[in-house]
């Protein structure tokens, strides 16, 4: 079965009292995930990196447009991860000539992190005809089109980030309740 016959079934998972444009609207929202993930695998694949990798390499890149200098435990901290990983993913990022490392311009105790030339370079050849499809695909929308994606883009994502924060308030509740069993 391909994707699209398991996105077109109705229902799925959501309850069957919805309406089908409801569940058309869910199940292509899921099918744009898919795409979407499918395009980041394909991405770090060409490009020979994890998707930790990757992240930080947007990061450096997006930062570098914008003029700012990003030190190591800035990289740490967009990822939340420690320093000793960040050293590690810095390390095959430069064994990889995506980045390298320089002095910091105004701090000599400190390093920075720049995005090599050809990384940009690579990272546009690899993804822009997909961003310039999708740049247009918005700008053909009206204003109004437009506010309204944003906002059903804004409660979906809130929708999740609220089922995140009650996970992570349940995980903290069984740790709780762990270490007062233990304690006793």
């Amino acid at each position: 079965m391909d994707d699209r016959q398991e996105y077109a079934r109705s229902g799925y998972w959501y309850p069957d009292g919805e309406s089908t444009s409801t569940v058309d609207v869910l199940n292509m929202l899921r099918r744009y995930r898919a795409a979407e993930t499918a395009m980041r695998a394909r991405t770090r694949s060409s490009m020979g990196m994890n998707e930790t990798d990757l992240m930080a390499l947007r990061f450096l890149l997006r930062e570098q447009r914008a003029g700012r200098i990003v030190r190591p435990i800035d990289i740490a901290r967009m990822l939340n991860i420690s320093t000793a990983s960040t050293t590690t993913l810095i390390d095959r990022l430069e064994k990889g000539g995506h980045v390298r490392r320089e002095a910091h311009p105004t701090d000599r105790r400190a390093g920075v992190v720049v995005p090599t030339v050809s990384s940009d370079e690579e990272v546009r050849a690899t993804l822009g005809a997909m961003h310039r499809r999708m740049l247009t695909l918005v700008d053909e929308l009206t204003d109004q089109e437009r506010a309204v994606v944003t906002r059903f883009l804004a409660g979906m994502t809130a929708a999740i980030e609220e089922a995140s924060d009650l996970d992570q308030e349940l995980r903290d509740v069984i740790r709780d309740q762990e270490g007062s069993e233990a304690a006793e």
